[in-house]
C-alpha cells in the first residue's frame, strides 16, 4: 500500500517537477492525515474481527495516539528542511524531489530502528535507559538551547565531499553528473545525504517514546509511516505560510 501510494504521489500527481504552494500542500497534508484515519479504522476493524472488540479498540487507540505522537515529534525536521535548503541553495522546483528520496530513505531507517528496539525492549532495563535518555535529552535541550545546524560539518557530507568532486550546478534533479570524464556529486546529493543523516538521529528520539504507548511492532511501525509520509506536505505548508509572513513583514515596512 505504501510503494502504491509513492508511485502514484511521484509516478502521476508530481511527474514533473513544479514548485508546491500553500494551497495544494494543504490539500496532501489533509490528504495523507485522511489515508491515517483510513488506515487506522481498517486495522481496528480486523483487529476486532480476529481478536475481538476490547483488543480492536485498544489497537486502533495505540495506532492513533502513536500517529500523533510521531506527526508531533517529525515537526522538528521541517525547520532543519527548511534550513538546510536554503544552505545548499536548493531550488524549489526540486525540493519536493529530494523529500521523496529522504522518505524512503527515512523508511528503511525507522524500520531498522523500531526492529532493534522491539527485540531491545524485551529486556525491562532497556525501557529504563531509553527513558532515561530522553529525560536527559530533554534537559540539555532547555538549557543549552538548540545548537545550530552546520552542514559542512557533517561526517556524511565531508566524506562525500573527499569521495567524489561536487559540481555547482543543481538545477536538475540528478545526484550525479559527468564533468571532464569525473563522476561529480551534485548539491542535490549533499542535501539528500544530510537529510538522510538528520532523520537519523531525530529518530533516536522519536522512536522510544512510541514503545511507551505500544509493544506491538506494527502498529509502531505504520504509525511512523503515515506520519513520514504526511510531511513533505507539512513542509510546504510551513514554507508557505513563512513565505507568506515574510511577505507580509516586507509589505508593513514598506506601509
Amino acid at each position: 500500500m505504501v510503494v502504491a501510494f509513492l508511485a502514484l504521489d511521484l509516478g502521476v500527481f508530481h511527474r514533473k517537477p513544479h514548485v508546491i504552494g500553500f494551497r495544494e500542500a494543504s490539500a496532501w497534508t489533509a490528504v495523507w492525515a485522511a489515508l491515517a484515519l483510513l488506515f487506522d479504522f481498517g486495522l481496528y476493524t480486523y483487529v476486532v474481527w480476529k481478536f475481538g472488540a476490547t483488543t480492536g479498540k485498544q489497537i486502533g487507540v495505540e495506532f492513533l495516539t502513536g500517529y500523533v505522537v510521531e506527526w508531533s515529534l517529525s515537526l522538528d525536521n521541517l525547520f532543519v528542511f527548511v534550513l538546510v535548503f536554503r544552505y545548499f541553495g536548493t531550488p524549489a522546483l526540486l525540493q519536493h524531489r529530494i523529500l521523496f528520496y529522504g522518505i524512503l530513505g527515512a523508511l528503511i531507517f525507522r524500520g531498522v530502528f523500531i526492529a532493534l528496539g522491539a527485540a531491545l525492549l524485551q529486556y525491562d532495563w532497556v525501557a529504563i535507559l531509553f527513558g532515561a535518555f530522553l529525560i536527559f535529552s530533554g534537559i540539555r535541550m532547555m538549557f543549552s538551547g538548540e545548537p545550530p545546524i552546520k552542514p559542512e560539518q557533517n561526517l556524511l557530507v565531508r566524506g562525500l565531499r573527499r569521495l567524489l568532486p561536487v559540481a555547482t550546478e543543481s538545477e536538475e534533479p540528478r545526484f550525479f553528473l559527468w564533468r571532464n570524464g569525473k563522476l561529480c556529486a551534485t548539491p542535490i546529493l549533499l542535501t539528500l545525504v544530510f537529510i538522510e543523516a538528520t532523520d537519523v538521529l531525530f529518530a533516536v528520539d522519536s522512536v522510544p517514546p512510541i514503545f511507551a504507548i505500544t509493544r506491538e511492532p506494527l502498529v509502531v511501525y505504520t504509525s511512523n509511516v503515515f506520519a513520514i509520509l504526511g510531511l513533505r506536505a507539512m513542509y510546504f505548508l510551513l514554507a508557505g505560510a513563512l513565505a507568506g509572513s515574510t511577505c507580509c513583514a516586507m509589505a508593513w515596512r514598506s506601509f
